[in-house]
């Protein structure tokens, strides 16, 4: 019996994982996914994702594929998988797709979303699922600093020193900034990302927010190239892979990016 393809949409709470990647000593997000799919698969399943997320980073529109020759309907695979997921993992949707789909490979574009909750006295509620800056940001500076990082560029100096990408260019398509009462939203698109790359950027924009550098500063340390230059890599936490962009071929669901309240941006 041959094998048939499919695509997962997944989201997960990533604050008790050590990244997406299956690792030796610690639990990933991609081993406790795999282990669900294996049992109503009955048999052992490897996924592949569009992009891995790093150590307490989260995702509402993750995508992954995998092959099975167990004949499963729509509803038996997201019903049963989920019920085999501990309660930050779920699945949002299965499509069944052609041979030559990959996740990451096929994938044209992706959308951070990263959110702090800007308030002088820590949250308890959203504590995992938001990044806490109790000092005062300006989020109209940050949004026009940002302006200087659309199209494509040269962003080593976003980048972290640990990343193997064969290239530092990348296309940011969109990069918006928005305060929604107490939070701050950076939402960023691009044809892919380097490692850190989004919270590096979220790192400086911070710095602009704070009044310490001008609106001009991401825009000149983007033409030096020198990840030396820039400010720290902003948490992991509030951070969110809220979508993966694929061509209309592939008849998958577009799903609102999340998370929680938030509106849906043009880009």
């Amino acid at each position: 019996m041959s094998s048939t393809r499919f695509a997962l949409g997944i989201e997960y709470d990533g604050s008790h994982y050590f990244g997406w990647q299956r690792q030796r000593e610690v639990v990933a997000v991609q081993e406790v996914l795999e282990k669900a799919l294996s049992k109503v698969a009955n048999h052992p399943v490897e996924v592949v994702c569009a992009g891995r997320t790093d150590a307490g980073v989260h995702a509402t529109g993750q995508v992954v594929h995998f092959d099975s020759q167990e004949p499963r309907s729509d509803a038996a695979w997201t019903m049963g998988i989920n019920s085999n997921l501990p309660a930050d993992v779920a699945v949002r949707w299965v499509r069944q797709v052609p041979e030559d789909f990959s996740a990451r490979f096929s994938a044209t574009g992706r959308r951070y979303r990263y959110i702090i909750c800007n308030t002088r006295l820590r949250p308890a509620i959203l504590g995992r699922g938001v990044s806490h800056y109790h000092f005062s940001l300006d989020a109209e500076k940050m949004h026009a600093a940002a302006q200087g990082l659309l199209g494509e560029n040269d962003f080593s100096s976003f980048r972290a020193a640990q990343c193997q990408s064969h290239s530092p260019n990348r296309c940011v398509t969109h990069i918006e900034v928005t305060r929604q009462q107490d939070f701050v939203v950076v939402d960023i698109a691009a044809n892919a990302f380097l490692h850190h790359m989004v919270r590096n950027i979220v790192g400086t924009l911070l710095t602009v927010g704070r009044g310490e550098q001008p609106i001009t500063w991401p825009a000149e340390l983007l033409a030096k190239r020198d990840r030396t230059l820039a400010a720290a890599t902003a948490k992991a936490e509030g951070l969110y892979l809220v979508q993966v962009d694929y061509p209309a071929q592939y008849g998958l669901p577009v799903m609102a990016p999340g998370p929680l309240w938030l509106p849906d941006a043009e880009h």
